[in-house]
Order: structure tokens, then C-alpha cells, then sequence
């Protein structure tokens, strides 16, 4: 296996726009590749770009008719049948829709190739995380299923374990929808509680499908207002032990930034630094348990310009194996750059000012009475046993 890492980028993944108005503004992923370039990490990888998924790659998760509702909006956005979820005010249809959404998707499942082919040890799409597509509809900004796309794949390719791991503010159902009856994914999400925030899926009782498929999904519904501290206590509380216990041979993980306490789209109120935290415990256990093997996608984060390139500029540090310090000061080029595109101040270190972020191990005790210590115990009781796991 090569000890190089792949980030996939193609500049033309910016026209996945959904208009002005949209929170979803290209200009994060823009800016993101600035950053990655102004810390020197484009030579610490392979900048590489895979071929947009064809239609018998896309079908392995979507419905042939929605691909053709897709390519019909995407030559005619009058065209678009809502029926579909296309023509929404969350997924507007757009010139040039289906071919920029199957060039993102086509990034994720070349990315899963390469890992699973050992021509890379971890490989990084940023642009993809696409992860409320559904089979037969647009959904959650979403067209096409990177996520599920690239894990179809590999199974297709001859893996028998592939965990996913979403640690967006939002469910990863997408996902787990894909791969509801399959033994052979792990699907992980941890999330803001379906109470407070869209999908509202995502309870601790949604387990995979009775049969083969029972245990295989395992949700996390975290209560809004959910800080650094009880975020890592959550995912090192129920995240590891199932890694361990299935033990895949590919790491699929999902990092959308808009668990942000900046973020202008959910409420929980998790920094910077407790989503680098958490890049570099998935790093760690795709090493551990995956033979290395990751895929490291990106996902939702609407905090455009303080957030998001900086939160996955760490992402593509850590996946280089020259991770950025978080007090690391940022260069005046990119910010230059950032007041350019947007008129905006960019920040100006890689940190929030709460690194190293601490929180409290599960194996030390829970407290019965705590909002956060009830939704991770609500997961454990309901997943763990399926999986032959003491909650």
C-alpha cells in the first residue's frame, strides 16, 4: 500500500450551486482548497481528480428514474418534478446539476477505489458527504449519495466490512437507508437530536432492519447545546468499541462542520478544535482496525468562511500524516483571499482556542441524571446488545 495520501479535487465541483440565497455556498470548498494550498499540504498529497460516476456506478444505490429526473432538470430546470425532491426550496434545481453532482460523487467513489486497491492509504473528497440523497430522491441539499455511492462500491470491489462513521450535525439516513439490510456496512451517526433539527430521524431505536440487518445501524442523538465535551465523550463512549468489535476493512467517514457553535443551521456548540479532535481519533482507528484504510469525506457547514476551510483543511492535514498546529497562524495570502471572494475577515489561527479539548471517559461512570450521558446510554441499550456488546 503506498503511504501517500489522495485528496480528490476537481475545481469544477465549485458549479454544485444552488443559487445566492442557498446556505450551501460553493465558495467553502473554494476556500478550503486555498487553505490547503497556502499550508503547502498540496504537496503532502496527490491532488488527483476521478471521472464523473456513470450511470451504472450511480445506480448501485439510485433508482434509474430519479437519474433521469435528475438529468432532465439539469438541461431544463423547468423541468423539475418535485415528486422527485428536485425544484425544492432546500435542493433548487440548477443548470448543469446532474453532471457536477455525479463529478462529486465520482471523486468519492474514486477515492474508495484507490484505498481498497492500495494505491493510497487514506484519500480525502472534501466536496462529497452528500449524505441525505436518497434511492429515489434529492434531499438535505443532496442529489446524488457520494457517501453511499463510494461504499457500494467497495462492496462491489470484494469488502465484506465497511464501517461508516457521520459525525455531521445532521442524520447520515441517506446512508443508513442505503444500507439498511446489509450486514456487511456498520452504519455510525452522531447527531443532533431529531426533536430540534432535519431529518428528524436518527433515535437510538432505529437498529437496521430485522434479520441480517439488525444492529447494523447505530445512531447517536445528542441533545442541542451539546459542547467539546460531552461531543468526544459521546463518539469515544460508542464510536470505538463497535470498530473494534467489527473490525472493517475500510473506514468510511463522514465530517460535515456544522456541529459548529457557529454554524447558522443547528445548535450544538462544538469548536474547531473538537472536530480536529475527532478527524484524528478517525485516523487513528482506520489505522488501528482498517489496516489504515480511510476515505475521509466532507458534508454540511454553513459557517462559510470561519469554519469550514479550516475545519477540513485539518481533515486533509491529518489524512497527509503533517498535521496543521492548531495555533498555527494563518497565512495572510489565504486571507487576502478570503476578503476577495467574500469581503469578509477571514480568522486568523487554525484553533478556537480550546485545544487541547478534554472531556470525560464513559469507562469512569455515567451520571443517570445528566441530557448527555441519557442519549449515550439510550444508543448503548438499544445497538450494543444487538451486536453482542454490553451497553
Amino acid at each position: 500500500m503506498s503511504g501517500r495520501a489522495l485528496l480528490m479535487w476537481d475545481e469544477a465541483v465549485t458549479q454544485y450551486d444552488f443559487g445566492s440565497e442557498h446556505p450551501m455556498d460553493p465558495v467553502r470548498l473554494a476556500l478550503t482548497m486555498g487553505l490547503v494550498r497556502a499550508y503547502g499540504l498540496d504537496r503532502a498529497v496527490d491532488v488527483v481528480s476521478a471521472p464523473p460516476a456513470g450511470d451504472s456506478t450511480l445506480r448501485l444505490v439510485h433508482r434509474e428514474d430519479y437519474v433521469s429526473a435528475v438529468r432532465a432538470a439539469s438541461a431544463d430546470p423547468r423541468r423539475a418534478d418535485q415528486a422527485y425532491g428536485i425544484g425544492t426550496v432546500d435542493d433548487p434545481a440548477f443548470a448543469g446539476m446532474h453532471e457536477v453532482s455525479a463529478l462529486i460523487a465520482g471523486q468519492s467513489v474514486g477515492a474508495a477505489e484507490a484505498v481498497w486497491r492500495g494505491e493510497a492509504a487514506h484519500a480525502v473528497n472534501f466536496a462529497g458527504g452528500l449524505h441525505h440523497a436518497m434511492p429515489g430522491s434529492a434531499s438535505g441539499f443532496c442529489i446524488y449519495n457520494d457517501a453511499s455511492l463510494a461504499i457500494a462500491r467497495l462492496l462491489e470491489l470484494g469488502a465484506e466490512r465497511v464501517a461508516y462513521v457521520d459525525v455531521d450535525v445532521h442524520h447520515g439516513d441517506g446512508v443508513q437507508a442505503a444500507f439498511w439490510e446489509d450486514p456487511r456496512v456498520l452504519t455510525i451517526s452522531l447527531h443532533e437530536h431529531p426533536r430540534t433539527l432535519f431529518p428528524q430521524t436518527g433515535w437510538p431505536e432505529e437498529t437496521g432492519a430485522a434479520g441480517p440487518g439488525e444492529g447494523g445501524a447505530v445512531n447517536v442523538a445528542l441533545p442541542a447545546g451539546t459542547g467539546d465535551a460531552g461531543w468526544l465523550r459521546a463518539f469515544h463512549a460508542v464510536v470505538p468499541e463497535l470498530i473494534a468489535d467489527f473490525r472493517p476493512q475500510v473506514l468510511v467517514t463522514q465530517h460535515g462542520a456544522d456541529t459548529h457553535f457557529e454554524d447558522p443551521l443547528a445548535h450544538l456548540a462544538v469548536s474547531l478544535d473538537a472536530q480536529r479532535a475527532v478527524q484524528e481519533a478517525c485516523h487513528e482507528l482506520a489505522h488501528e482496525y482498517a489496516e489504515g484504510r480511510w476515505v475521509a469525506l466532507g458534508g454540511g457547514g454553513y459557517a462559510v468562511v470561519d469554519v469550514v476551510p479550516r475545519s477540513w483543511t485539518h481533515l486533509v492535514g491529518i489524512a497527509a500524516h503533517a498535521p496543521v498546529e492548531p495555533e498555527s497562524v494563518i497565512p495572510s495570502s489565504w486571507r487576502d483571499e478570503v476578503y476577495a471572494r467574500t469581503r469578509q475577515l477571514g480568522p486568523a489561527r487554525m484553533t478556537d482556542g480550546r485545544w487541547p479539548v478534554g472531556f470525560r471517559d464513559w469507562a469512569a461512570g455515567y451520571d443517570p441524571a445528566d441530557r448527555l450521558d441519557q442519549a449515550v446510554l439510550a444508543t448503548r441499550k438499544a445497538a450494543f446488545p444487538l451486536r453482542g456488546l454490553l451497553p
